[in-house]
C-alpha cells in the first residue's frame, strides 16, 4: 500500500505574517504540493493566529475541499469554524499559549473524551472526517475510538528525537503496534511530528500507516534547495531591463 503524504504549510503562512504582506501564498504553496503528488494540505489555525488565517482556510476549502486537513483545538470557535468551511477532514490537537509547536498527543481522560465525542459527533454529520492526534500508545489507540475518531494520527515527537538507536527502536515498536491495534478496532492511521527524510523511511514502513503528516523538514528544505533557483530568476530579471 502506498504511503500518503500530508503536507502542513503552515511555516509558508508563519513567513508571510512576518512581513504583514500577501507573500509568500499558502494556496499557491499548497497548488504546488497537490501538484507534486501529496494527497493532503495540512495547516493548524491556532488561537492566536499566529500563522495560517482563517482566510487561508476560505480559499483552501473552496478550490481543495477533499483535500485539506484542519488541525484546531477543540474548541467552540473552532469547531464552528470548521463547520462552516467544511475541510475534508479535522485533526483534534492540543494547543497551550506560548508552544513553539505541538508537544505532544491529546490527554484522553473521561471529560476531555465526553468533550472530543460531542465535537465530532457534530462535524461527522456535515461529511467531515475525524482524526485524534494522540501518543502512540494502546490505550490512547483505544481511547481515541471511544472519543469518536475515524483516523488516528500518531505522534513521531519521540521517535524523531530519540538519542540512541536502542531508544528509536523501542519507540518505532510503539508506532507500529499502536498502528496494529488502530487497524484492528477500524481506525485508519496516520503518523507525523518531525519526521525527516533521514527518518521517515521507517515510519512509512510500519504495518498498516497510511499517511505522513510532514511540514517543517520540507519547508526548511525548500529554503535551501529552492534558493539557487530564486537567484538565478532575479538575476536574469535585472539582466534582462
Amino acid at each position: 500500500m502506498t504511503v500518503k503524504l500530508g503536507v502542513n504549510i503552515d511555516h509558508i503562512a508563519t513567513l508571510r505574517q512576518a512581513r504583514g504582506g500577501n507573500a509568500p501564498d499558502p494556496f499557491a504553496a499548497a497548488e504546488a504540493c497537490l501538484a507534486l503528488g501529496a494527497r493532503y494540505i495540512v495547516l493548524h489555525i491556532r488561537r492566536d493566529r499566529r500563522h495560517v488565517q482563517e482566510s487561508d482556510l476560505e480559499r483552501l476549502t473552496k478550490k481543495y475541499r477533499p483535500h485539506i486537513h484542519l488541525e484546531m483545538a477543540n474548541t467552540k470557535e473552532m469547531v464552528d469554524m470548521a463547520l462552516k468551511y467544511k475541510p475534508g477532514s479535522v485533526c483534534f490537537v492540543p494547543e497551550y499559549p506560548n508552544e513553539l509547536t505541538t508537544s505532544g498527543g491529546l490527554k484522553l481522560d473521561d471529560k476531555n473524551i465526553a468533550l472530543l465525542r460531542s465535537a465530532a459527533a457534530r462535524l461527522k454529520k456535515s461529511d467531515i472526517e475525524v482524526s485524534l492526534f494522540i501518543n502512540p500508545t494502546a490505550n490512547d489507540v483505544r481511547r481515541a475510538k471511544k472519543a469518536g475518531a475515524a483516523i488516528v494520527e500518531l505522534c513521531t515527537k519521540d521517535y524523531s528525537e530519540a538519542k540512541t538507536e536502542r531508544q528509536r527502536l523501542k519507540l518505532l515498536e510503539d508506532i507500529s503496534m499502536s498502528s496494529i491495534l488502530a487497524k484492528e478496532i477500524g481506525l485508519s492511521v496516520h503518523s507525523g511530528h518531525g519526521l525527516t527524510t533521514d527518518n521517515v523511511g521507517a515510519v512509512a514502513a510500519v504495518n498498516g500507516m497510511e499517511c505522513l503528516n510532514i511540514g517543517f523538514s520540507i519547508i526548511a528544505r525548500a529554503v535551501i534547495s529552492g534558493l539557487p533557483q530564486a537567484v538565478l530568476e532575479m538575476k536574469q530579471a535585472i539582466n534582462a531591463r
